[in-house]
């Protein structure tokens, strides 16, 4: 008789086991990501969660490993680890992530930290720019090293869709201060204010939830137009970006 499948730890769950290896340490535990905003695909979606905790020195780290690692072997990604100091100061740094984060989030421990967080319009438009040039560059490249295997192609497609739709969502923030958290509808508004092509965002969309695999020549001729499609709002984007006293909504 085969055994029972595991149940997946829930963000809750996670929290309380951290707040029990660090005990009087643990400031807060934050869900962000499609668990939050709406688009989440079961047996694809992953549980993103930003951890604040008092210091994270060895102590504190070998402290809460354990916790870590059965959250990991859910599927789940590493958590975000900041101190109270740290999180203040990345605001500058990492302006699209924790900008995207505070829009769609829930807090399931402790205090929201990034309810008073301020981010300034020149860091986010260096970070855009820098985003969608160098995402771009590996795309190409990653395409020459897959490009006549097409389940490699098409993992290609569906793995760097989710980080071009965030980009792109941040891109809007160019345009307009009304943001969908869904990443498809910020693309759909998006179009509002650019020229673009959606179809190719669409299938490779349908490809990702359905776990369906294309003939070469069928993904090729589909990464082809997302490709164009994607070069098409980069060089919109960077046309605005270099618009002088044009500021985010952020």
């Amino acid at each position: 008789m085969m055994g029972l499948r595991k149940k997946r730890t829930t963000p809750e769950e996670f929290a309380t086991a951290l707040s029990e290896k660090l005990p009087g340490k643990l400031k807060s535990v934050v869900l962000y990501g499609s668990a939050v905003a709406g688009d989440f695909v079961p047996g694809t979606s992953t549980y993103n969660l930003l951890v604040v905790v008092e210091r994270l020195g060895l102590n504190e780290l070998d402290g809460m490993s354990g916790a870590v690692a059965e959250w990991m072997k859910d599927g789940n990604d590493a958590p975000m680890l900041f101190t109270p100091e740290e999180l203040a100061d990345t605001a500058d740094a990492f302006p699209i992530e924790l900008a995207d984060i505070r829009q769609s989030r829930r807090v399931v421990y402790g205090a929201d930290p990034l309810s008073e967080m301020v981010f300034h319009h020149d860091a986010m438009r260096l970070q855009l720019e820098r985003e969608l040039k160098g995402k771009l560059l590996a795309l190409r490249g990653h395409y020459i090293g897959c490009g006549t295997n097409s389940e490699a192609l098409c993992e290609l497609m569906t793995d760097s869709l989710s980080t071009f739709l965030v980009l792109f969502r941040a891109g809007l923030r160019l345009y307009q201060s009304e943001i969908p958290v869904i990443k498809m509808e910020a693309l759909v508004a998006l179009a509002g204010h650019i020229p673009l092509e959606m179809e190719p965002f669409r299938e490779v969309s349908t490809l990702k939830i359905d776990h369906r695999r294309l003939k070469l020549e069928e993904a090729r001729e589909l990464f082809g137009r997302y490709l164009e499609a994607i070069e098409m709002i980069v060089k919109a984007i960077d046309q605005k970006i270099c618009q002088s006293g044009d500021s985010p909504h952020v």
